[in-house]
Parts: structure tokens; C-alpha cells; sequence
């Protein structure tokens, strides 16, 4: 861990559960991390924790559903500390609704949407900086990405594109020196369960 020492670590879905997780335990080896998410109290409250714990912490609040705020959220971390050297793109959101139960389908469109799209959109929006210092892009999945799980379709759907970007990407990218990780955890005990999204 001691590798991230100063190194420019933008995490997005940083306000909860993994973001939340992963920016405390990277903390106390002194990154420069850049916290992202919509809800700006709680995102500063998960920037003082790091701060106690070594780490300098920049919060950004940003929707990465929206490529514009995307765009701008980069563009001020890169103001900030002129570079990105990791992206993790974790924003995300669960369903639990049988297809035959979905009454409303936009719900089917935010779940890509943060899921999906706020990975790419970052993706995309913060590579020439990653590919300037040889960073590093981290995926988190789920394992929902790898098979199907009843109930869980969309959530599933969203994750399986997450996995087929970045298995390309990492193709892509041979040779750039930036490498890409796909984490594809089991269920997790954190709020993403609490704040699910229903049929």
C-alpha cells in the first residue's frame, strides 16, 4: 500500500460503503485522494476521516450519470494536483425486481446509468491524464457481472457491460502502461442494499 503515497487516487461512489471503505484504507499512506459522489455533507465527513488518517482529500460532488458534470469534476482534480493516477470507478446502484414486475423502465436506464455510463464517461474523460503518468483504472463490479442472478437482472445487465468495457479497454491499453482492474465482489455488507432501487 505504501505504492500510493502521494499518488492522485480518484474514487467515485466515495461517500458509502466500498468508495468509503477503500478511501479510509488507503488513508494513512499519505494519497492524495479525490472523493466523489452527489451528497457533498457526507462525502466531506468521509474527507475529515481520511484526513485524520494521514491521507489530503479533495471532494468533488458530482453525479456521473451527467458527462458534463464528469468533465468538470476531472478538470478541477486535475487543477488541483495536476495529475490522476488511479481512477476507481465504483459509483453504483442495485435493483431487486423481476423483469415481469418492472412497472417503470426509466429505473432500467438510471441503473445503466450509474453503473455503466459513470464508468465509461470517467473512463474516458480521465485517460489521457492516466495515460501520462502510467496510472491505474479499477472496475468494482460484482460477481453478478460474471453470471446471472434472479431478481437481479438489471443490476446483473449493468455489471456485465461494466465487465465487457474494461476487458476491452485493457486490450486497448496494452503497451500504455496503464493497467486495469476488474474487482468483482460477492454481496457486501454496506448501504447499497438499503438504497436499492425496487420495481
Amino acid at each position: 500500500m505504501s505504492h500510493f503515497t502521494n499518488q492522485v487516487i480518484l474514487i467515485t461512489g466515495a461517500s458509502s460503503g466500498i468508495g468509503k471503505a477503500l478511501a479510509c484504507a488507503l488513508a494513512p499512506h499519505a494519497p492524495k485522494l479525490v472523493l466523489v459522489a452527489r451528497d457533498r455533507s457526507r462525502l466531506q465527513e468521509v474527507a475529515l476521516a481520511c484526513e485524520s488518517l494521514g491521507g489530503s482529500a479533495l471532494v468533488i460532488p458530482t453525479d456521473v450519470t451527467d458527462p458534463q458534470a464528469c468533465a468538470a469534476m476531472i478538470q478541477q482534480a486535475v487543477s488541483v494536483f495536476s495529475r490522476i493516477d488511479v481512477l476507481v470507478n465504483n459509483a453504483g446502484i442495485s435493483m431487486w425486481s423481476t423483469v415481469e414486475d418492472i412497472q417503470d423502465m426509466q429505473l432500467v436506464h438510471h441503473v445503466m446509468g450509474v453503473n455503466f455510463f459513470g464508468s465509461v464517461y470517467c473512463t474516458k474523460l480521465a485517460l489521457p491524464f492516466l495515460k501520462a503518468t502510467q496510472g491505474r483504472i479499477v472496475a468494482i463490479s460484482s460477481l453478478g457481472g460474471l453470471t446471472g442472478i434472479p431478481g437481479h437482472s438489471v443490476y446483473c445487465a449493468s455489471k456485465h457491460a461494466m465487465n465487457g468495457f474494461f476487458e476491452s479497454l485493457r486490450i486497448e491499453l496494452a503497451g500504455t502502461g496503464v493497467t486495469v482492474t476488474i474487482v468483482a465482489p460477492d454481496f457486501v455488507q454496506s448501504e447499497i442494499h438499503e438504497r436499492s432501487v425496487g420495481a
